[in-house]
């Protein structure tokens, strides 16, 4: 099993999306995708929340949680956006990639949907690159 962290700094927008996107693209008996943040906040935010209830996503009940050295350890890749040197150092064996993606918190909703778009679009490209795909 491949384990994806995307990681942001609050774990509250663009990482809960990609991690959503993914687990629901990606065939789960190959890949999973989870997210964290190096400052994780107290919720996700609602400006998120609403955008991905509008496409058949509830991340009502996510909570963010703290990205950590070891789980960056047990990992095969990380997504870093916008955590730039906050994220802890990966593993020579870790794989990492960074999306450079507005943080859509306190963004309009049109804003925040472009954003959640260009999330999907990234996650099904990557999830193709890899061979992961079969869920959806």
């Amino acid at each position: 099993m491949i384990t994806v962290i995307f990681a942001c700094v609050h774990n509250a927008g663009r990482s809960q999306m990609a991690a959503a996107f993914f687990n629901q693209l990606a065939d789960p008996t190959r890949a999973r995708g989870v997210s964290a943040g190096t400052q994780p906040g107290e919720r996700v935010h609602p400006e998120v929340l609403d955008a991905m209830r509008e496409v058949g996503i509830d991340l009502a009940g996510v909570k963010p949680q703290k990205l950590t050295a070891k789980m960056v350890a047990e990992c095969r890749w990380l997504m870093t956006m916008g955590c730039g040197d906050e994220c802890p150092i990966a593993p020579f064996f870790v794989q990492k990639r960074d999306w450079p993606l507005e943080d859509p918190k306190g963004k309009p909703v049109e804003r925040v949907r472009e954003i959640r778009d260009d999330v999907r679009a990234r996650v099904a490209v990557f999830i193709a690159e890899n061979g992961w795909g079969g869920a959806e």
